[in-house]
């Protein structure tokens, strides 16, 4: 069956001190996730094992990102992790930057389109 997107959110998270990209896109993810209830499974009538959840991170330095860390976010769904180049690292007069991090979160099914 072909894939399907249904659903796709959006967060910002940052690392203020530390310069964690991994906590930074964490962060990210939760703040996509935590401003609302995706009930597309039972919508749909699938189990929620059956999402297929792709995540991109976009953030200074995509190598610094544990992607396979960023999984544990998700409590069910097939995930995929990709970091590309993007977000923001903003310089502090001491220490290490402020780094943004932004996440885009897409759920998909496999499924037949009806029309």
């Amino acid at each position: 069956m072909p894939k399907h997107r249904v659903l796709t959110e959006f967060g910002m998270g940052s690392s203020l001190r530390r310069q964690d990209y991994t906590e930074a896109a964490k962060r990210a993810l939760k703040d996509a996730l935590w401003h609302n209830s995706i009930n597309m499974a039972e919508l749909f009538g699938f189990e929620k094992e059956a999402m297929l959840i792709d995540v991109e991170i976009a953030v200074q330095q995509p190598d610094q990102v544990d992607t396979e860390a960023l999984k544990s976010v998700f409590p069910y769904g097939q995930i995929s992790v990709t970091a590309h180049h993007g977000g923001l690292d903003i310089p502090r007069p001491v220490g290490k930057p402020t780094v943004i991090a932004n996440a885009a979160i897409s759920v998909s099914f496999d499924m037949e389109r009806r029309t």
